[in-house]
């Protein structure tokens, strides 16, 4: 069952085997009121304790595939629907510390009614996450 938040508390864990961790994953669920293309996000950034990782770096893992910032762009069939999570893949040198942390998410989004004014729009979510040791 999806968490009202966007940030998910499952799904936010280390990457990499537990002797050489290369970074985490933030696991989020679409924050719009319908689905939409993934060529429509702009990107999410995420920021751990402070520690601002931006969405250049990051990347996404959707329905089993990885893809860059960049590569979001061409995928105008691929989609996002509402219910369905992806996770952000974030490269951090040993990961992070087993415990409690603060995982900010900003996720931009072009809806493409809205004016070029108004876009993109940015849906802001902050939340108390666990990392526990494996």
């Amino acid at each position: 069952m999806l968490e009202r938040t966007h940030i998910q508390s499952s799904g936010f864990d280390n990457l990499g085997p537990s002797d050489a961790r290369n970074g985490f994953r933030v696991r989020v669920r679409q924050p719009n009121y319908r689905g939409m293309r993934v060529s429509l996000l702009e990107g999410i950034d995420v920021i751990v304790d402070r520690e601002r990782f931006p969405a250049e770096g990051n990347r996404i893992l959707i329905n089993g595939r990885e893809y860059s910032h960049a590569e979001l762009d061409d995928q105008i069939v691929l989609r996002w629907a509402v219910g369905m999570t992806v996770d952000v893949l974030v490269d951090k040198p040993g990961g992070l510390e087993p415990g409690v942390h603060l995982v900010e998410t900003s996720i931009r989004l072009r809806h493409p009614y809205f004016p070029p004014l108004f876009r993109p729009v940015s849906m802001n979510d902050s939340r108390h996450v666990t990392i526990i040791v494996r």
